[in-house]
């Protein structure tokens, strides 16, 4: 990511921050309708998801211009995802939501430029969790409740 995409997500995602919570609960309602067949794999709330969707995202983007900070947290995070039978394919459908949630948010403050930034976070962060995952057959091998097949 360059300088400039880092300072993008970074001040677009004060814009969201008041509407945080809520907009973790758009993006949950779209990623279902996107894909109902990843329903099934949350077990919790949704507003319990919403949350964890929410403080992660933040927690993202306040080191997003220092990623060595927040990379083995990410790659924490991808493995227990592999765990839970998430697919490569699935995180393109996450991609979506998340940028379709953001332009809700943002509406004309979600110009191309910011877009393409969030793209870029959001490509950082999927090719790391999915190289983590990669690198730990067990996870992938699992029944997708993080139990060895």
């Amino acid at each position: 990511m360059t300088r400039d995409q880092v300072a993008l997500v970074q001040s677009s995602f004060q814009s969201v921050q008041p509407i945080l919570e809520p907009a973790a609960l758009w993006f949950y309602d779209r990623l279902f309708e996107i894909d109902p067949s990843l329903r099934p794999m949350f077990r919790s709330s949704r507003q319990d998801q919403a949350r964890k969707l929410a403080q992660a995202l933040a927690i993202v983007v306040a080191a997003i211009d220092r990623p060595e900070t927040i990379r083995g947290a990410i790659e924490s995070l991808g493995r227990r995802h592999a765990a839970y039978g998430v697919r490569d394919e699935h995180y393109a459908t996450v991609g979506s939501a998340l940028l379709w949630t953001l332009e809700q948010g943002l509406g004309d403050a979600f110009t191309p430029e910011v877009r393409d930034a969030w793209a870029a976070a959001y490509g950082w962060l999927a090719w790391t969790m999915r190289r983590a995952a990669a690198a730990n057959p067990a996870a992938v091998m699992s029944d997708g409740a993080g139990t060895p097949a």
